[in-house]
């Protein structure tokens, strides 16, 4: 379950990356960003659902926990916002978009890194 648990928490770091960083590349926030948002969702959920079996423990009162779940949080946030930003079709939203985007993603690094740093030293 381990293996799997890496690899979605993996992925989830790519799909994201690549969401935001083209989001902001390509100026304005388009459908396939908010695909690739979702799916990085889908992924961190995924491998943080597996992590949590594999340690036997549901949420914790810590550092990791605590940024892991504002992590989530802003990323479902983050998600349903560009979907309403695509569907209200607001231009100044689009091209403004990244800034929120870079935001979540960097908050959303605390605990992907601090979960690698973690899991090694066990």
């Amino acid at each position: 379950m381990l293996i799997y648990a890496v690899i979605s928490i993996t992925l989830a770091l790519v799909f994201y990356t690549i969401g935001v960083w083209s989001e902001k590349g390509q100026g304005e926030l388009k459908k396939w960003h908010l695909v690739i948002f979702w799916i990085g969702l889908v992924f961190d959920t995924l491998g943080t659902t597996l992590m949590s079996k594999i340690a036997g423990k549901g949420f914790e009162l810590n550092f990791h926990g605590i940024t892991g779940l504002l992590a989530i949080v802003l990323m479902l946030f983050h998600a349903l916002w560009a979907a309403m930003v695509i569907f209200k079709n607001n231009e100044k939203a689009k091209a403004n978009f990244h800034k929120f985007s870079i935001f979540v993603w960097l908050i959303w690094l605390i605990p992907f890194i601090s979960g690698a740093i973690f899991g090694m030293a066990k």
